[in-house]
């Protein structure tokens, strides 16, 4: 404990030279706790997975707008992290006819529980029916 009040010459020519140690270590510190962090956050996230084949009827209009209203459901629905989707380019040609993938990312299962029933979901659901063809779901808690 005398070294932290040691005002000798000998304190104040060596702290100087430790101080960027201890600069090295506490951000090393630093980024471990964050790295941890984030590592527990992704690990509470949740999945959502939605494949759809629409009808030979439905026309490019009316698939256009079942994306406008799919993409817009992050700013109506709390828990929804975020949406993304794209046309199957498969290489293999094992897409079983699927044509559009939708991927929502939840804060976690529980904000999935609360999508499914939420009104806002039930009438893009009622927009997407006449033009639905076959559709496939996988919902998962992703993993490293």
């Amino acid at each position: 404990m005398d070294f932290m009040f040691d005002r000798s010459d000998r304190f104040a020519k060596s702290f100087p030279m430790k101080f960027p140690y201890f600069l090295v270590l506490l951000s090393a510190f630093i980024m471990a706790i964050s790295a941890a962090q984030a590592d527990d956050h992704e690990e509470s996230m949740f999945r959502h997975a939605v494949f759809f084949k629409f009808k030979e009827s439905a026309t490019d209009n009316d698939i256009q707008q079942i994306i406008d209203e799919f993409m817009a459901l992050k700013s109506k629905i709390d828990g929804i992290k975020s949406i993304e989707w794209g046309f199957s380019e498969s290489v293999e040609g094992l897409n079983d006819d699927f044509t559009h993938c939708f991927l929502l990312t939840f804060t976690d299962k529980a904000a999935l529980e609360a999508y499914v029933p939420h009104h806002d979901h039930k009438a893009f659901v009622e927009i997407l029916k006449p033009h639905l063809g076959k559709v496939f779901v996988f919902d998962y808690t992703p993993r490293s």
